[in-house]
C-alpha cells in the first residue's frame, strides 16, 4: 500500500481543478457527482448558484429525475444591471459602473478601477443621463465615501460603495 501524505485543502482543490479542467461541462459534473456519492457527502446542488447572477442550466441526462444541473454564470450587461439596481443619481450610477467593471463585465473589459472615460462610456451604454461635468463624478463619489483613490485618475469601489450597490440598491419604495 502507498504511503499517502496529507494534503492541504488548497492542494486538494488544485488537484481537482487539474483533473477536471480538460473535460467538458457534462463530464465534469458526472465526475463530481461520482466523487460526492463515493465519499458519501451530503450535497445540495442548489447551493452552487448565486442569486445575483443570471444563469442557465443544462441537464446531465434526459432522465427527468436527475437533480443535478450545470450552472453557468452569464455576463450581465450594464443596462440590465442599471435597470435592476435603479440608481437615483450620478454618484450611485458611478458606484454601479465600478461594481459592473469589477464583477459583471465581460472578461476583456473587467478592471478593478474606474476612470472619467468609463463614466461617459458606461453611462451612455446604460442609457443613464450624462452629468454636466463627467470628470467631476469620480471625485464627488470619492468625497461621498464610496470610492478610494487607485492611482492617477483612477478610483476603486471601496467596501461602502460595494455594499451600496450589492445590498442597498434598489431602494425599497415607501408606501
Amino acid at each position: 500500500m502507498e504511503d499517502h501524505e496529507h494534503k492541504s485543502l488548497g492542494q486538494a482543490i488544485d488537484e481537482l481543478i487539474v483533473a477536471l479542467k480538460d473535460l467538458d461541462d457534462i463530464s465534469r459534473l458526472i465526475a463530481i457527482k461520482a466523487v460526492v456519492e463515493h465519499l458519501n457527502i451530503a450535497f445540495i446542488p442548489s447551493t452552487l448558484s448565486n442569486k445575483n447572477t443570471i444563469s442557465t442550466t443544462s441537464r446531465i441526462s434526459n432522465d427527468e429525475s436527475s437533480d443535478y444541473s450545470i450552472v453557468k454564470p452569464q455576463v450581465i450587461d450594464i443596462q440590465s444591471l442599471k435597470e435592476n439596481k435603479n440608481p437615483s443619481n450620478d454618484i450611485e450610477m458611478a458606484c454601479l459602473v465600478a461594481f459592473y467593471l469589477e464583477h459583471n463585465a465581460p472578461e476583456n473589459e473587467r478592471q478593478s478601477y474606474i476612470t472619467n472615460k468609463d463614466i461617459e462610456k458606461y453611462f451612455i451604454q446604460a442609457k443613464f443621463p450624462l452629468p454636466k461635468a463627467p470628470h467631476q463624478v469620480p471625485i464627488n463619489t470619492k468625497t461621498a465615501g464610496y470610492f478610494d483613490s487607485a492611482g492617477r485618475g483612477k478610483y476603486k469601489l471601496n467596501p461602502v460603495g460595494y455594499n451600496l450597490v450589492a445590498h442597498k440598491m434598489p431602494k425599497e419604495k415607501k408606501n
